[in-house]
């Protein structure tokens, strides 16, 4: 009779054991706030995420915060507002330097491009002096900094003073190409496939530019940021997210249907040829995969906007900080 006592409260206490496991598991949902830009195009992920129900599965509780622009989050991410922003590799290379341990995983390939009016005569990147380039961002921009090394590189000249340029917002930078007032733009890739649609087309990829200044591939301008503590104290939900993310990624690239399920938070209304090349060009750049130690691409463009950019553009550093990108996921 004892035996049959004890190992019925030896089966009770594993249950209890087992149900209390399961609890802490599959109970309360993991949190994570985000700090993305309302506009932004990161948007679209996070809206077929959801559709997908993959922050579920991933028992994640996502609270997904607006900034107006990416310092707003670069400083909500910084004045712990946030858990986790989307920033570029330099920022976070930069933060590293200086004692405050950002890191982050890749999220896309895009860097845009610079388009030309066909009717300005521009075959080259060395046929833009005496014309008016407009540039997404300032002189400080990283595609921009690219771009001039280009520039340099088939020239030897010095493109902010043989060009006419005018720096400003995406939309305005957008309207001048289209609009006539310039013949060739640097411009974020969604405004690039706007511009296609008027008529517009791409000389050459950020891209590119990069392989021909010595890079070995596209390096992933853009990622999910985050303290190393951050990491560490929200294991479970850092790692689920970017599992979340990377799946979502997957079915971008491939389910048509799922684009129409977010079709709303593009902001194409009824233009389907608009709505059509924004999905092209966005699954152009998408990551599939990711190893902190395959990150080279990155280490050389740094060098690149080190070199042409100087200290203004990546800080007193010219080598990408150790850890920039984490080293606690791989997919």
């Amino acid at each position: 009779m004892r035996k049959i006592l004890q190992a019925a409260l030896l089966g009770m206490t594993l249950a209890i054991g087992f149900t209390s496991g399961a609890f802490a598991q599959h109970g309360e949902p993991e949190k994570l706030s985000l700090g993305v830009q309302a506009t932004g195009t990161v948007k679209w992920e996070l809206a077929a995420m959801q559709a997908l129900e993959l922050d579920k599965k991933h028992h994640l509780k996502l609270d997904i915060r607006d900034v107006a622009d990416s310092k707003a989050g670069q400083i909500a991410l910084q004045a712990k507002q946030v858990d986790v922003i989307l920033s570029d590799f330099v920022w976070v290379s930069i933060q590293r330097h200086q004692g405050n341990m950002v890191t982050m995983v890749p999220h896309s390939l895009t860097v845009g491009g610079l388009m030309v009016d066909p009717a300005a005569g521009i075959a080259s990147v060395a046929d833009l002096k005496g014309k008016t380039l407009a540039v997404s961002g300032s002189p400080v921009d990283k595609s921009y900094v690219i771009l001039a090394a280009y520039y340099n590189k088939l020239t030897g000249g010095n493109l902010t003073e043989d060009a006419d340029a005018k720096f400003g917002a995406p939309p305005l930078v957008n309207e001048l190409i289209t609009g006539g007032q310039a013949q060739a733009a640097l411009n974020l890739w969604n405004w690039n496939s706007r511009a296609k649609l008027a008529g517009k087309t791409e000389l050459i990829s950020v891209a590119t530019m990069l392989a021909d200044l010595g890079v070995s591939e596209t390096p992933p301008l853009l990622g999910w940021a985050f303290f190393d503590e951050t990491g560490r104290d929200k294991k479970a939900a850092i790692k689920g997210f970017l599992d979340a993310s990377f799946e979502t990624k997957n079915a971008l690239l491939t389910d048509d249907a799922l684009w129409d399920k977010i079709r709303d938070v593009m902001n194409v209304g009824d233009d389907d040829k608009l709505f059509a090349q924004l999905r092209d060009d966005y699954r152009a750049g998408i990551v599939t995969k990711y190893a902190a130690s395959s990150m080279q691409p990155a280490e050389e463009s740094f060098a690149v906007m080190a070199k042409f950019g100087g200290p203004d553009v990546v800080g007193d550093s010219t080598e990408l900080a150790d850890g920039t990108f984490w080293k606690g996921y791989r997919k």
